[in-house]
């Protein structure tokens, strides 16, 4: 199956015929007909909340073309203004998007640099405002639903030092959010320089077009009518008047929903500049199927391995700029395809085809989700860890408690002092991993790049030992991505999350807690919610020098083999 056009090849081997059987089905059923009509029985009998009202997106490229004036005016004063550096606080769907934008593009000549912050660790704040010279420092403050706890916090905190150095902060923000929400209400209090109000049918993973999107692309000087021309080729060819006898949206979303049960593990390996697409792939992918004990797990930026050495739950997909050479991977890619693994291959010819990527991936999502069955738009296990976070808060900084196990009254947090127990509990972990598991490592750390390799060591070291795929995302910033998956789909996970003993709290303004106490909060609330839902966790507090505690666990996790 090939698609020239749209520079996109499938290798499905012998799903082929059901692939068939399924784009055969929806042209009789008239599918893409369907969805234009936002018709909610292509994925629920009922008209539920959250998909009735969750199908704005497809009409965003071509509204967001007509009303791009503010955006592009708002650049440009901030661009007047020699604006040096634009942080955006926000998580999840506020946030992936702009930084695919800020990875992949850059900034233009003359525009200021997109910083994005979506951890509340105090090592990453504090790192971000060692950077930043405040007077020509501008803030977007991203939240849908404008409630989001860090990133609330977030713009506390940077409010507060804004007002060290001038009388007027206000000027130094904007809010980007729904019309009425307490931060739109906040935002207008508090005087700031704009408000950007999104469309409330549009969710905040398949809000990429939207001003959550599109406003920090224009503050970096990306061509946004560009990257909309763009994503129109993806619109045309998943209209319901579309020239394509099989079209390419549907064929992935056929590919990745008739594979969901056999393999469901949609392995990313992409061109360097291109690699944040695959986190923004990881969000909509995880948080759209994970759920009623179904699911699709993203695999992104895993180490490689020979092959033949994959298991037999594994769709790669092969993501490839043009004129970014990489022997290596173009390697990997054709010993996958030739060992029998179904792969989809994609080629850009230049970095605003992602404007197409975009769209078609949140078609074929939408698509896949109907094969599965579920409602793509919704996240109803997402509450669960939020609501064990306030229970272990206990509504200030004095609530955060160790947890203990219930008979012996031990920790349940394991120590990497204390080694020979850890050696343990690790042995007894990892001989839980079967075939077709996954493993998650969970890291409430500071997302730096000493840790980051130090973390993609021990990733390898876990992937070597039981060749089932492996996944690492940053906590708090997983849990608005993939840790909907974790506790709603298949019980295959097994979860390794790793803290510290920060060193530095970092009071949170106009609150009675500190950062230190949000993220610590937060990895207590995920691991009881996984407990609840029966899974396999462990948890490990790596104490204060975290590249020594990384080294032990990783030894450890060797010595297993």
């Amino acid at each position: 199956m090939s698609n020239q056009e749209s520079r996109i090849s499938f290798n499905v081997g012998r799903y082929g015929n059901q692939i068939g059987a399924r784009l055969t089905t929806w042209a009789q059923q008239d599918f893409l007909l369907r969805l234009w009509n936002k018709d909610h029985t292509l994925w629920s009998p009922d008209p539920v909340p959250e998909l009735t009202d969750r199908l704005g997106w497809l009409m965003l490229p071509e509204r967001m073309m007509g009303n791009l004036d503010e955006i592009f005016q708002f650049a440009d004063e901030m661009k007047s203004a020699r604006t040096s550096r634009v942080v955006l606080l926000g998580m999840g769907g506020s946030s992936l998007a702009p930084e695919v934008f800020a990875r992949s593009f850059g900034s233009a000549p003359g525009y200021p640099e997109l910083i994005v912050l979506d951890s509340t660790h105090p090592e990453a704040v504090i790192s971000v405002r060692e950077r930043l010279d405040l007077e020509s420092t501008f803030f977007l403050v991203s939240s849908k639903s404008g409630t989001t706890l860090e990133t609330i916090s977030l713009y506390r905190y940077f409010w507060q030092e804004v007002k060290y150095t001038t009388n007027e902060p206000g000027k130094h923000f904007a809010a980007i959010t729904d019309p009425g929400s307490p931060l739109a209400k906040l935002a207008v209090d508090r005087k700031f320089r704009a408000v950007f109000e999104a469309p409330v049918d549009v969710g905040g993973r398949f809000s990429a077009f939207s001003v959550f999107g599109l406003v920090p692309a224009a503050l970096i000087g990306v061509d946004v009518h560009c990257l909309l021309d763009r994503a129109m080729r993806s619109v045309d060819d998943s209209s319901p008047g579309t020239l394509q006898v099989e079209p390419a949206p549907l064929v992935l979303g056929a590919l990745l929903g008739e594979l969901a049960e056999d393999r469901n593990k949609v392995t990313f390996l992409t061109s360097p500049t291109l690699s944040s697409f695959s986190d923004w792939a990881e969000q909509l992918m995880a948080e759209s199927t994970g759920k009623e004990g179904k699911g699709i797990l993203p695999i992104v930026n895993e180490p490689p391995l020979a092959a033949s050495s994959y298991g037999s739950d594994r769709l790669f997909v092969g993501l490839f700029l043009e004129g970014e050479t990489d022997p290596e991977l173009e390697d990997l890619f054709r010993d996958i395809k030739a060992f029998g693994h179904p792969t989809v291959r994609i080629n850009l010819a230049d970095r605003y085809d992602l404007g197409q990527e975009f769209f078609r991936w949140e078609v074929a999502v939408a698509a896949a989700c109907s094969v599965m069955g579920i409602n793509p738009f919704n996240q109803p296990d997402v509450q669960l860890s939020k609501n064990f976070t306030r229970r272990v808060m206990g509504g200030n900084s004095e609530g955060v408690k160790e947890l203990k196990e219930p008979r012996s009254g031990r920790p349940i947090t394991l120590s990497t002092v204390n080694s020979e127990r850890l050696a343990q509990e690790l042995k007894k972990w990892i001989g839980q991993v079967k075939p077709g598991d996954y493993i998650a490592l969970q890291a409430y750390l500071a997302p730096v790049s000493e840790v980051e390799n130090a973390l993609q060591r021990i990733r390898l070291a876990l992937l070597e030992r039981t060749h089932q795929a492996t996944t690492l995302g940053y906590g708090p910033r997983y849990l608005h991505s993939t840790g909907q998956l974790h506790k709603g789909g298949p019980n295959s996970g097994c979860f390794l999350q790793l803290v510290d003993n920060s060193k530095d709290g970092i009071h949170v303004p106009e609150t009675d807690y500190t950062f230190d106490t949000i993220i610590r909060a937060q990895g207590f609330g995920d691991y009881q919610a996984l407990t609840e839902r029966n899974r396999r966790a462990l948890r490990v507090n790596l104490g204060e020098n975290i590249p020594k505690g990384l080294e032990i666990l990783r030894k450890l996790v060797s010595r297993q083999s």
